[in-house]
């Protein structure tokens, strides 16, 4: 069935499918209202790619990416934190930094993607893979976690190329202050990259404004200095 008509200036959407990990992966994908433009990975949380995954990935191609939301679940979305959790679980990490691996090739070989690299944007369970691609995936060169988990070990920084902009909610329960610092210095001393972590007066989960934990201010910095993050590095 044909999509309704959209505004001026509305990013182009489509659903997509792609080989990856053996498989055939699917996606959503978000065009800028040119067309063309750097590409970016979008990770969801552990809820799944959801309706606010969908919009934070149709928001980054207003501003000019190519963005590409994989589908880690395979289609499913979880409606509490108790399934959240398991399908989280049921992922595993090497398995899941497959699914994304296939995603850059994807992306990276679509005539509208303009950058030789590409960014990686995550929440949640995907901001910590975005450390976990970035750290495996050197074509990834600009990585942005937002209050990112980590799963079990630390990654092998020592492939690290990206540059890093985490932004962590100050009362976050799931992300520690001195875990955060633990990351920090073995980020540094894997692969020399100094990442820039920012704290801001909130919880756990302060983007995502489809939930009680959203934090507006906190949120607005974040976005702003994210884009202007991305762009500096890909455009």
């Amino acid at each position: 069935m044909p999509e309704a008509p959209e505004p001026t200036g509305s990013p182009a959407r489509r659903h997509v499918t792609f080989p990856s990990a053996g498989a055939t992966a699917h996606g959503y994908l978000a065009l800028p209202p040119s067309g063309r433009g750097p590409g970016l990975i979008v990770i969801q949380e552990w809820w799944g790619l959801d309706h606010h995954i969908a919009d934070v990935t149709d928001r980054l191609a207003r501003e000019g990416f190519v963005a590409l939301a994989p589908d880690l679940y395979g289609g499913g979305v979880a409606h509490n934190a108790d399934e959240a959790y398991r399908m989280m679980q049921e992922l595993p990490v090497g398995r899941g930094v497959e699914l994304l691996s296939g995603a850059v090739d994807h992306l990276l070989g679509r005539p509208e993607v303009t950058s030789p690299t590409v960014g990686a944007v995550g929440f949640c369970m995907g901001g910590g893979f975005v450390l976990y691609l970035a750290a495996a995936d050197p074509r990834v060169s600009a990585a942005v976690p937002f209050y990112g988990v980590i799963q079990g070990e630390l990654p092998d920084f020592s492939g690290l190329r990206a540059d890093v902009l985490g932004h962590f909610g100050e009362n976050d329960n799931t992300i520690p202050l001195d875990g955060l610092e633990r990351l920090r210095r073995v980020m540094r001393e894997e692969s020399g990259v100094e990442p820039d972590f920012r704290l801001y007066p909130a919880g756990h989960a302060f983007f995502n404004d489809e939930r009680p934990s959203y934090h507006a201010e906190s949120a607005t910095s974040a976005w702003q200095s994210t884009l202007g993050f991305l762009h500096q590095r890909l455009d």
